[in-house]
């Protein structure tokens, strides 16, 4: 008798261990996503914390400026990838008045040394106590905050979720 159907024994293309092993990464990856997005909603509609962050180079005036500000370190491979994205981001809205500023807890002479294979057109300051950081909840990196000219924080996330419709509700 010839069998009928996508469960046909050994002659079906997939296991059914790779289906159970499909499934539970597929549902591991939403509970991740949803669980990260659960907890980096944590600072939404707070005022950003005071911060005393140490520019590498000359300090911007930011302050009372819509904000991008994103916390990262040299050696975070997604933290890198996020960079040219910030680059277009910035080079996009700075003449709209978006400030952006990367925050690092690492000594200027790495950051110096690591820009010079990674440019990154956009500010950057050191938190080296990393004050800002704690009170900010910052537990992963990359992660990003907007923050409007108010000095309310109104999105927060990994930098590659942002998108442009963010960004324009705080330009307005």
């Amino acid at each position: 008798m010839k069998s009928r159907g996508a469960c046909s024994g050994a002659s079906s293309g997939l296991s059914l261990v790779a289906v159970k092993k499909f499934f539970l990464l597929a549902l591991a990856v939403t509970a991740a996503v949803f669980f990260c997005n659960a907890a980096c909603a944590g600072m939404v509609g707070q005022k950003l914390p005071d911060s005393y962050l140490n520019f590498v180079g000359k300090t911007p005036d930011w302050k009372g400026k819509p904000l991008l500000l994103e916390f990262w370190a040299t050696w975070c491979p997604p933290c890198r990838q996020s960079i040219p994205h910030l680059n277009e981001i910035f080079a996009k809205y700075k003449d709209r008045g978006l400030m952006v500023v990367g925050v690092t807890d690492e000594d200027d002479a790495t950051i110096r040394r690591f820009q010079k294979g990674v440019p990154m057109d956009y500010p950057v300051a050191t938190d080296k106590d990393g004050r800002l950081s704690e009170k900010m909840g910052v537990d992963g990196i990359p992660t990003a905050f907007l923050v409007n000219k108010a000095g309310e924080i109104v999105w927060e996330g990994h930098p590659m979720q942002l998108t442009d419709e963010d960004i324009a509700k705080i330009l307005e």
